[in-house]
């Protein structure tokens, strides 16, 4: 039997599961610091004097920083090598972490927070292509993708919980500075066991003009759903964003075509399967990052629970995506084409979200929100893992940075107008409930705080119904572009440098 990728020596790295450890302990910090803080941020924002106007530049200035400086993080992680980028990433994080826990006005803690996105953007990249380099086995893949997929999605409801832990029990500077022993461990483990396959490092001198229009567009365009949130859609600001992203994003994929070296070489954009799970997983994101603000609203305003109690009505979602990823994802992912977990995984998911469509302000948390949330998590985890995975497909391991790097990208877009288009759904919902039921809202007493509650809720359940059609969607495409086969079945050959690549380095891609 002929040596293959999987049993080449390049596939035994004995340390590559305690490596594991440390990349998935520094995955989970990261997606922790997205929603941790904002359970936190009232508290701070009384003890900073921050002003309501400018209360959102703490979860924008983390935003803006992370999602432009992505793509290049990636590159650095290419030409650095991904271990060297990844402590750096992990000590710049905690650092800044540590400037926030100790901010002592408004400036010092929007300075903390773009400089935590800053080194998140080098490391959430530096992560993830290291598990594509260090895991060639499929099966050990399929397992390694599985944790990551598992955390990269329950991770978000994780930092709920321990938000409201933190800030109801101890102080919210605990929630910037408990980011800094995650750190310090990941980062000592790291260095100690990580040992980064050889050839991998993209030497090419830095596409400037690159880094300049994709941090610029993606700054503008994040920032543009961000204000549409806060001031509308047709302010002339937020207009003059997204027409300054979409002529800065075009010039940078001209300019991608033309340069002998470029930042994002289009190869790895435009491969079906990469774009297809590109495509799938930010619309994705965009359903789940406004199922999480809505249900915190829903269970902290129209229920009364606590911060800590919120948190832990979370706890059936990251119990199915753990499931999803780990128990189905990853054991039928050399079983069955990537597409064949995916696409049903979103249908799985859109269900659940279909559940919750039938909120009421009286609605039962067992008989219907801890169904909806099992069936959401267990259908977004089966689906994350084999896109994880898919990430890196067929991908020269001198580009895994900046491919990996744009699943976060994806993410972390798809988070920001998730957030905006499904909060500006369920205002204008709200409003017109309130329109409609004028007149029992100004009788005041018991009966106008329970018509401001059902117009609350009605805002939820209009845009969940958007969130089920967006699943549905995700569903559709990766179902369509999709086409590689599971491993070994001689299915669809990526194009472009996808067979390339397996040859040259010996990573064998999700399949041939």
């Amino acid at each position: 039997m002929p040596k293959t990728a999987a049993t080449s020596p390049l596939a035994a790295d004995p340390s590559r599961w305690k490596a594991l450890v440390f990349i998935a302990l520094a995955q989970l910090m990261v997606v922790l610091d997205a929603t941790i803080v904002n359970i936190a941020l009232p508290s701070a924002q009384t003890d900073l004097g921050i002003s309501d106007g400018n209360r959102q530049w703490v979860i924008t200035a983390y935003a803006l920083a992370f999602g432009g400086l992505l793509l290049f993080g990636g590159r650095i992680a290419d030409k650095w090598g991904r271990k060297n980028a990844f402590i750096v990433g992990l000590t710049g994080f905690a650092l800044a972490s540590a400037l926030g826990g100790a901010a002592n006005g408004e400036a010092m803690m929007l300075g903390a927070r773009g400089l935590q996105g800053a080194f998140g953007a080098l490391l959430a990249p530096a992560a993830l292509s290291l598990l594509a380099v260090m895991f060639t086995d499929a099966k050990e893949r399929a397992k390694a993708f599985g944790i990551y997929g598992a955390i990269a999605g329950g991770g978000g409801a994780v930092g709920l919980i321990l938000g409201g832990f933190l800030t109801e029990y101890l102080n919210w500077r605990w929630t910037f500075f408990v980011n800094i022993p995650f750190a310090i461990a990941a980062a000592v483990g790291a260095w100690l066991v990580i040992r980064e396959p050889a050839g991998g490092r993209n030497r090419a001198p830095l596409d400037i003009p690159g880094v300049v229009l994709s941090t610029l567009g993606l700054v503008a365009l994040v920032y543009g759903f961000t204000r549409a949130e806060s001031a509308g859609w047709s302010d002339a600001v937020t207009v003059g964003m997204f027409v300054a992203s979409a002529a800065l994003l075009a010039a940078f994929v001209f300019v991608e075509s033309r340069v002998k070296s470029p930042l994002l070489p289009l190869r790895v954009l435009l491969e079906r399967n990469r774009g297809g799970v590109y495509l799938s997983l930010g619309l994705a994101v965009i359903a789940m990052f406004g199922l999480f603000l809505f249900l915190t609203y829903y269970l902290q305003v129209v229920k009364g629970f606590s911060p800590v109690k919120t948190g832990f009505a979370f706890l059936p979602m990251i119990a199915g995506m753990i499931t999803g990823s780990t128990q189905i994802g990853a054991r039928l992912m050399t079983r069955v084409a990537p597409r064949l977990l995916m696409g049903p995984g979103f249908l799985l998911a859109a269900t659940g979200m279909l559940l919750l469509t039938q909120l009421e302000v009286g609605s039962s948390y067992p008989a219907l929100i801890l169904p909806a949330q099992l069936l959401l998590g267990l259908g977004m985890g089966t689906a994350f893992m084999p896109a994880m995975s898919l990430a890196t497909h067929g991908v020269n391991p001198a580009d895994a940075g900046v491919a990996s790097a744009m699943v976060n990208t994806s993410q972390q877009v798809g988070g920001a107008i998730g957030t905006a288009l499904l909060n500006t759904i369920a205002a204008s919902a709200t409003t017109a409930y309130l329109t409609d039921h004028a007149a029992e809202a100004a009788a005041g007493g018991p009966a106008a705080k329970l018509i401001q509650a059902q117009a609350m809720v009605e805002g939820y359940s209009s845009a969940i119904w958007w969130a089920v059609g967006i699943l549905a969607a995700s569903s559709a495409i990766a179902l369509t572009l999709i086409n590689t086969g599971r491993p070994g079945t001689g299915g669809p050959v990526a194009s472009g440098d996808g067979a390339e690549a397996e040859a040259e380095v010996k990573i064998p891609v999700i399949a041939h």
